[in-house]
């Protein structure tokens, strides 16, 4: 399939088929999407969680508004962000620019110097909604390599995200969870693997600017 067929292909899908797991090699073409997905400035405040285990799928259904699909899935994936975004973090994330491509600390450290002032100025509170944001471009790329993988997924903002930090033990990683994604298998009678897919027309969301002045 192209990659138009593949995002026709898929919708959020609402009943999984229990019996159908993903194998390994699907997971780890998913995780690989996730570590190379693009962030802002490179940073990757991003963890990705991911959950096959049953009985905490179960557990899990509770605090997502009972839907049924974190309990049937082949997997859940909850993507998390970073609760320290600081000096640290910054100066690790330069170590690794410095260790992989050989770059000297003459050309790092003013970039490096710059992104540490500006977070260092920055509320907690802002510098989790940017982190969020990068979840969100996480989960975008994840669904659309679902749907070239022919991977079944539902992406989820309707669940308990303290719940959860408490059940995976989160916060002791020092991590908050912001998105769910179960993935798997489509069952065969969900209905909505029918429904025609409703978007706005073309000429209602594309904006073509040919000449400025």
């Amino acid at each position: 399939m192209d990659i138009l067929e593949s995002l026709r292909w898929r919708y959020a899908t609402k009943k999984f088929d229990r019996t159908k797991i993903l194998p390994q090699p699907k997971i780890d073409v998913l995780t690989r999407a996730f570590n190379l997905t693009a962030t802002s400035y490179g940073l990757q405040p991003l963890r990705l969680v991911i959950i096959s285990d049953k009985t905490l799928q179960k557990k899990l259904t509770e605090f997502s508004w009972n839907q049924q699909q974190v309990a049937d899935a082949s997997h859940v994936l909850v993507f998390c962000i970073e609760n320290e975004i600081g000096e640290q973090y910054i100066t690790q994330y330069f170590n690794t620019v410095k260790t992989t491509r050989n770059t000297p600390d003459e050309i790092l450290n003013p970039y490096k110097k710059h992104l540490v002032d500006s977070f260092k100025n920055k509320p907690s509170e802002e510098i989790a909604a940017w982190a969020t944001k990068q979840a969100y471009l996480a989960m975008g790329n994840i669904v659309t390599v679902c749907a070239i993988e022919k991977i079944d997924a539902c992406p989820m903002e309707g669940f308990l995200p303290q719940k959860y930090d408490e059940q995976l033990g989160l916060t002791a990683l020092g991590l908050s969870s912001v998105l769910v994604l179960p993935v798997g298998y489509r069952a065969e009678d969900d209905m909505f693997s029918q429904f025609k897919k409703v978007r706005r027309s073309m000429s209602e969301t594309v904006i073509t600017i040919n000449e400025y002045s």
